[in-house]
């Protein structure tokens, strides 16, 4: 994968971080009040709403959610795809690792702890699997469960933007919330945008959802390059034109920016842009928020906006800690909000892994990223 353009490796491996770390706070900022109305966030917590993590229902602060989950084997997957491309010299697999990554999630709600590895199984191998504190069943989306027991690998050259076979017409954010990583590998931004659009239709059959899953990991390419936010919307917008069916992501990404181009935010701008549950909803409210908050001192600002409104709030407000954590780096996240998130110290070693796979040839110890 060509990685002239990076920027140099420790402004590299803080965005990596930043991006998964700011994703999972985001997810935490949201989880607690997910499935409350505006009007009952502000009832809840006050008229300005949440002003940092709460507590959920069962009074635990900082706990993440599916999103976060999905993501962090988004991300195995694609250490263990690369890692197999280089050991064998052969690549082309990407979606069918991906799909195993998937289903060790998969596991982690159907099952209390790691189940036990049956014979050759490839599924069931690794070290993520292993870490107890995953095994929680947070609200996952029924598309991503039922998807995956489908058994849909999609072609690696399958043309993006027509109908999946797997749930064909759910375009459901549970494509976008997990998709941040398929930026984080130094592909280029068409690069990223495709095998995180074919990735999406593991589970997702509406072209929306992979056309959303798409621009999020192009828009994390360009910012890892070191382009704008604004310019990195823009570019990504460009390159969904030339994808049949784009219009519906295209839109949502064109209100969101014209939207912030107006300044003054607030959560009734928020909710003009929709609830969050569909794919080019999330994506677009988390856009918004980046954009119209985007200096690094505002990181929290953003990620509180983005996730105080009637909607899907954790996977609002995950999509925009990707975007500010790629953007800004790991230091400019709220430090006691980061502190108190669910699985740091995990986050922060997988984005390390991520960012040492795709710069180095790196001899993994035994069993921790086998190539299946």
């Amino acid at each position: 994968m060509n990685g002239a353009a990076w920027v140099n490796a420790e402004v590299r491996g803080a965005r990596v971080r930043g991006c998964l770390l700011g994703g999972a706070i985001g997810d935490a900022l949201g989880n607690p009040v997910e499935f409350l109305s505006l009007a009952g966030i502000r009832r809840a917590h006050g008229e300005q709403g949440v002003r940092g993590l709460t507590a959920d229902e069962e009074g635990i602060v900082g706990r993440i959610t599916d999103d976060t989950q999905m993501t962090l084997f988004t991300a195995e997957g694609l250490i263990r795809a690369h890692s197999r491309a280089l050991g064998k010299g052969i690549g082309g697999a990407e979606t069918a690792i991906i799909r195993n990554a998937y289903l060790r999630w998969l596991d982690t709600q159907n099952h209390p702890a790691p189940p036990a590895r049956g014979g050759d199984d490839p599924v069931r191998t690794g070290w993520l699997r292993q870490q107890p504190w995953l095994y929680a069943r947070r609200a996952p989306g029924n598309a991503c469960l039922t998807g995956l027991a489908a058994g849909h690998i999609p072609e690696p050259g399958a043309p993006i933007g027509e109908p999946g076979p797997v749930n064909t017409g759910s375009k459901g954010c549970g494509t976008v919330m997990r998709s941040a990583p398929f930026g984080l590998t130094g592909q280029d931004g068409p690069e990223a945008f495709a095998l995180a659009a074919r990735c999406a239709q593991i589970t997702h059959g509406h072209p929306t959802g992979a056309h959303a899953a798409g621009a999020l990991a192009a828009i994390v390419a360009h910012l890892l390059e070191g382009d704008s936010l604004p310019g990195s919307v823009l570019r990504a917008m460009d390159l969904l034109a030339r994808h049949r069916g784009h219009e519906e992501t295209t839109a949502a990404l064109r209100g969101a920016v014209e939207l912030a181009a107006q300044g003054a935010p607030g959560a009734e701008k928020v909710e003009s842009l929709g609830a969050g549950w569909v794919a080019e909803e999330a994506l677009a409210i988390a856009v918004y928020c980046a954009l119209v908050l985007p200096e690094a001192g505002q990181v929290g600002e953003s990620l509180l906006l983005s996730v105080n409104h009637s909607g899907d709030s954790d996977s609002t407000g995950a999509v925009c800690g990707n975007l500010l954590g790629a953007h800004h780096g790991d230091t400019h996240l709220p430090p006691s909000w980061l502190v108190r998130t669910e699985g740091r110290a995990l986050i922060a070693e997988v984005a390390d892994d991520l960012s040492l796979e795709f710069t180095h040839a790196v001899d993994w110890p035994h069993g921790r990223y086998p190539g299946c």
